[in-house]
């Protein structure tokens, strides 16, 4: 990948992937990557926000509307095109990078890890 196109990290991963169905606010963020991974995934309150605002000023989500929620406000994050086509582009890196390692292990007459 270029340096205009780096890696998602993992959480940064499920979070965008989480959004491409609708725009969530950050619990539903939380438990959506949870869903998502059987759990194996959980992102820790701080480590979502953090992450949010980094892919925000990536311009690959945007936060929405906010909603007042208990005294709280909610805002909601929605994917961008620019978020879609990153997103789009890790999971083709991914599932490249996985062939190759299945392919071997195909070829080497072992059972994939």
């Amino acid at each position: 990948m270029t340096r205009q196109n780096p890696s998602l990290t993992e959480p940064q991963y499920f979070i965008l992937a989480s959004l491409m169905d609708g725009p969530l606010h950050g619990y539903g963020i939380i438990k959506a990557a949870e869903r998502a991974t059987d759990g194996r995934l959980r992102i820790a309150v701080g480590t979502l926000y953090g992450a949010l605002e980094r892919l925000e000023r990536a311009g690959l989500l945007a936060a929405g509307h906010e909603e007042i929620v208990d005294g709280r406000a909610r805002r909601y994050y929605r994917l961008t095109e620019d978020g879609a086509e990153a997103l789009g582009r890790e999971a083709l890196r991914m599932q490249q990078a996985a062939a190759v390692v299945i392919g071997r292990s195909r070829d080497a007459g072992a059972a994939p890890a």
